[in-house]
């Protein structure tokens, strides 16, 4: 009896430690739009394919998805993270132009190029609330966000697009592929904003960030109810994505809407 009211003992500091904390998970569902350039390495022959994707109606290609998120919070700090697998098939595409090692040649002819992507997301970062009220709170947050992409287009041309070198050709029909994998530091805000005295809320997030990319960044602006066991949430994302020029992504983005139920415990 003595031996379990000391194990009680040492263990009742541990679990009030452990109360301090507070967990929600959520899954979501996102149904973004596709718009970008795809830029791959030369082909045999000659000529680097830059090829146009989106946008494309929601759904329409979309054909795996896997949302969740999560947070862990103590007082002001919290960690949070954020997953999301999507894959695409048949994009509606266009080669635009390709490049003959330097010397760019536009091209008009396609006649219906496919493309299709895979990419797993992943972000992770800390965040600390600076500002809170009643109405409103305001978190600064700072972190890593990880991409990597599979991207492959099927292309068909009208007519062979020849080079300004001798023996550059670059095919009226054939198929590319390119992976690329990204670690991009972030820094941003998050928060939300009360209406009135009910139950009714925005939400927001943006983030910013460099790493791997020139740029990336993030935006969600969105309206919430609060139940007792958690909230459900419909809001509007976009994922921006920008390397240098001879990387595979260009002015790339996910954009669409998002629906998440949270649960707190």
């Amino acid at each position: 009896m003595r031996q379990i009211l000391i194990l009680f003992a040492l263990l009742s500091p541990m679990a009030a430690q452990a109360q301090d904390w507070t967990f929600s998970i959520t899954p979501y569902l996102w149904l973004p739009n596709v718009n970008g350039t795809l830029k791959y390495e030369p082909q045999p022959g000659g000529g680097a394919p830059a090829v146009d994707t989106g946008p494309n109606n929601y759904l329409e290609n979309l054909s795996m998805a896997l949302m969740l998120s999560g947070e862990a919070r103590k007082g002001r700090w919290a960690v949070i993270s954020d997953l999301i697998y999507l894959r695409f098939n048949s994009e509606k595409s266009n080669v635009h132009s390709i490049d003959f090692g330097g010397s760019t040649i536009n091209t008009s002819a396609d006649a219906g190029t496919k493309s299709e992507l895979k990419g797993v997301e992943w972000t992770i970062a800390g965040s600390y609330t600076a500002l809170q009220s009643p109405r409103w709170t305001l978190e600064a947050l700072g972190g890593a966000r990880y991409f990597r992409i599979d991207a492959q287009s099927d292309w068909q041309l009208t007519t062979t697009v020849n080079g300004p070198g001798g023996g550059q050709a670059f095919p009226a029909g054939g198929g590319v592929s390119r992976r690329t994998e990204l670690w991009d530091g972030i820094v941003g805000v998050r928060g939300r904003v009360k209406w009135g005295d009910g139950r009714w809320f925005s939400p927001y997030y943006l983030d910013v960030g460099t790493g791997s990319s020139e740029l990336t960044w993030q935006t969600l602006f969105g309206i919430g109810y609060g139940f007792k066991w958690g909230d459900i949430v419909l809001a509007y994302r976009t994922l921006f994505y920008d390397q240098s020029d001879d990387k595979l992504l260009q002015d790339f983005r996910f954009s669409g809407t998002t629906l998440g139920a949270t649960f707190r415990f």
